[in-house]
């Protein structure tokens, strides 16, 4: 199901990455995986994490980067960035959940994980615990045009369908439906 939307004011809340600030302790990893935990913090699996700390120990280099929307080809792009003299490709980077890379995937099913900014929340709480101020919580309000959205459910599904194929997404609803 897609929805059309039309130009309207929008709360945008991002997270503001200072990486010279970050000292990669990985509390963002650890509080992200607990909060989104089955039940909510019940265990730690930085698999879960909507965030991830890119590293470069020898030049102590850290860059969290959070997820983001899910892209559903590989992108044409393959930039190279050079930190501290060490290259690095742009998919390190990239905030997308993509099929040409398993980050940002959730570990059990592989569906596309999304930072959610740890809805109900006041903020995200890798804000919270970032002791050194390397992330910080923002909210503006934007004119935005939103277009055309595909819906959770929609992406979740064409994420299951490459993975198992739609025959076998199908085979297991049918299954399913007949259990109830």
């Amino acid at each position: 199901m897609t929805v059309k939307a039309e130009n309207k004011k929008k709360t945008v809340k991002t997270i503001k990455i200072n990486v010279d600030k970050c000292n990669g302790c990985r509390a963002c990893e650890v509080i992200c995986s607990a909060f989104h935990a089955m039940p909510k913090y019940s265990s730690i699996n930085p698999a879960r994490s909507r965030i991830r700390v890119i590293r470069d120990p020898l030049k102590d280099v850290y860059v969290p980067v959070y997820a983001g929307e899910y892209a559903v080809a590989e992108c044409a792009g393959r930039d190279k960035y050079t930190i501290d003299g060490k290259e690095y490709e742009e998919c390190a980077f990239c905030r997308a959940s993509c099929p040409s890379r398993a980050e940002f995937k959730e570990p059990d099913s592989g569906l596309p994980l999304k930072c959610d900014m740890c809805e109900g929340e006041d903020e995200p709480l890798c804000v919270k615990w970032c002791m050194v101020d390397a992330l910080t919580f923002e909210q503006r309000e934007e004119v935005v045009d939103e277009g055309l959205e595909k819906a959770e459910l929609e992406i979740g599904l064409e994420s299951l369908i490459d993975k198992f194929g739609l025959q076998q997404i199908m085979e297991t609803v049918a299954r399913m439906s007949k259990k109830e």
